[in-house]
């Protein structure tokens, strides 16, 4: 008798078109995302591109290549239309906050991967863009919800006690990295 085995591509297919969700709990400061149930889910829309993504992107332990490459091409620097490996901890952050927040809004993503020319472009016009951000690392986002304030995102996402947490009351957005914990206002 021939067993039958799932691909994890399969998996992701047979979840994407579910609501599955898992209740996160949140471990170390070491930012390790322990006991987030078997099936883990990112929702966002880029404002930038117009592009969407809501996708299971880990299962059972497992990150999906497939889904964690179509990541990697959401978070790109859109100017330089330059991609690269998107740090998995720091999406890991992105929907544990979400998911505390109990939203099914998609976030609203304003900048992902930033290429140091992008960077150093943006520092140039702005005093408060860091000239060695997280963003060139592929280690940060800055992100709104309109249903939630950035005070509520920020105190989702430091309850992750996983990475950084900035929160620009003023701009309508909270930072999130996967870099040391801690946390700022401006």
């Amino acid at each position: 008798m021939k067993s039958s085995k799932i691909s994890r591509r399969g998996l992701m297919r047979a979840f994407a078109a579910t609501a599955i969700t898992a209740a996160p709990v949140f471990g170390n400061a070491a930012g390790v995302l322990r006991g987030a149930g078997d099936v883990r889910r990112i929702t966002m829309r880029s404002q930038r591109t117009a592009e969407t993504i809501d996708m299971i992107y880990w299962i059972e332990g497992h990150y999906i290549p497939e889904a964690m490459e179509q990541i990697n091409n959401f978070m790109r620097d859109w100017r330089q239309n330059e991609v690269i490996t998107y740090s998995a901890g720091n999406i890991d952050i992105m929907a544990a906050s979400h998911r505390l927040m109990e939203t099914s809004e998609p976030y609203l993503m304003l900048s992902g991967y930033r290429s140091p020319a992008t960077n150093a472009m943006l520092a140039a016009r702005n005093g408060g863009v860091a000239n060695n951000s997280y963003h060139i690392r592929g280690m940060a986002a800055d992100l709104r919800l309109s249903s939630r304030s950035t005070t509520q995102m920020a105190a989702a996402a430091i309850a992750c006690n996983a990475g950084g947490v900035g929160r620009y009351g003023r701009s309508n957005f909270v930072h999130m990295d996967s870099g040391p914990v801690r946390s700022w206002r401006r």
